[in-house]
């Protein structure tokens, strides 16, 4: 069989299992040996309506799976060995399934550590060969880390759901990331992947993991995702960073009012109240989750009254609040807000994700969603002298098998 071979088109190969499958059996011998024990699973990637950093502070996040995503078509195999090519650029790399050993430091490790974290927990650990190939943007904040971890869960299970209630799952890739990876991250990202259904947004409350589906208002409106050109920059140090500035204002905090656990629990008036105790940094970290913890609900609220004009606004403040007070933001993702909010019919924009780079969100009407790639293709290159790309996104289903 031919070595595998970059693939320029490989994206397509994300949103069609048959030909995915037809590329594994071109480039596997085991899979050309074996066509009928061919699986093909698909994660989705996400946006973040609202709630952004407040998933590790014990908050409230409102996500929606989207459908872009990674799939892999793969054959399991009985060496214990996972074998896995990138559609795209046609390299391969390997390790032992069950016990991967140090990171690699390259993608394979999001495979790896799941790896890791799945034969920690006692669960099966299956070989296999695969390809895999994505339509999601890397570094664009639409969590295609978190897409690879749980759609290598899947194929390190032969390709079947792994043998665990979804919320476990939740946190075994959650184990794998903060374990393995080294990224001291909440559960937001791994739970729309995992719980994502069609049409809908999902509130999740990450203290009690209690969730229900929102639905969203109106087919008259569309969720466009507008890529800044410049890939996320919140790297470990920085985003683990930002976590200990939260952990220091809980324990200042706590110290007053003994019941505090986590930023969840601090109301605007105990954060006035200690906040000449506080670090100034810690205390701009903590002004911005206790606020936009009230502002996931009050989106829900909104949406739930079909009041569009307030899910605009805490939008708008969202992603002041990301800017001038946990400086996650960027002149790039601020120069898109500024775009899409002087475009006519765009409701709401924010950035979406982490930070420092990637996408935002915006809540259009429409038929402003012409307009809006208008302005931005055109407005946008000459204030950052960056390349913006802008497409609709759906609500999508959860991670699955394809064929």
């Amino acid at each position: 069989m031919p070595d595998p071979q970059p693939d320029p088109n490989a994206a397509a190969l994300a949103r069609d299992p048959d030909s995915l499958a037809a590329r594994l059996r071109e480039t596997h011998p085991e899979a050309a040996a074996r066509p009928g024990d061919i699986r093909v699973v698909h994660a989705p990637g996400r946006v973040n309506l609202i709630g952004e950093h407040t998933d590790y502070n014990e908050g409230f996040v409102l996500p929606v799976a989207i459908e872009r995503g990674i799939a892999i078509a793969l054959v399991p195999t009985d060496d214990g060995i996972a074998r896995l090519t990138l559609a795209e650029t046609g390299e391969t790399r390997e390790f032992a399934g069950a016990a991967p050993g140090p990171r690699q430091n390259a993608w394979i490790d999001y495979v790896a550590g799941m790896g890791w974290a799945l034969s920690e927990a006692g669960l099966p650990v299956t070989g296999f060969r695969g390809i895999l190939a994505s339509d999601l943007p890397q570094g664009a904040g639409l969590s295609s880390s978190a897409a690879l971890e749980v759609v290598s869960a899947w194929a390190l299970s032969g390709g079947e759901r792994p043998a665990v209630d979804p919320m476990r799952l939740v946190h075994l890739v959650k184990r794998s990331e903060n374990g393995y990876i080294g990224l001291n991250n909440g559960i937001m990202d791994q739970f729309a992947s995992i719980f994502g259904e069609p049409g809908r947004a999902l509130l999740l409350d990450c203290r009690s993991l209690e969730h229900r589906a929102i639905r969203l208002v109106g087919d008259d409106l569309a969720l466009v995702a507008c890529h800044s050109g410049s890939p996320r920059r919140l790297e470990t140090s920085a985003y683990n960073e930002r976590r200990a500035q939260c952990d220091a204002a809980v324990s200042a905090i706590a110290a007053l009012e003994p019941g505090v656990t986590a930023l969840r629990d601090v109301t605007p008036a105990m954060l006035d109240a200690v906040r000449d105790r506080l670090d100034p940094v810690a205390a701009r970290r903590a002004q911005h989750v206790v606020d936009e913890d009230r502002r996931v609900l009050d989106a829900i609220a909104a949406f739930e009254a079909g009041d569009l004009a307030e899910v605009g606004r805490l939008f708008y403040a969202s992603h002041a609040s990301l800017r001038d007070l946990y400086d996650v933001s960027s002149p790039e993702l601020d120069a898109l807000v500024d775009i899409a909010r002087a475009t006519p019919g765009v409701i709401g924009a924010r950035l979406t994700g982490a930070g420092f780079g990637g996408c935002t969100i915006n809540l259009v009407r429409r038929e402003t969603v012409p307009a809006l790639r208008a302005a931005v293709l055109r407005d946008y290159p000459a204030r950052t002298g960056l390349t913006p790309r802008v497409f609709e996104v759906e609500a999508s289903a959860g991670a699955r098998r394809l064929a």
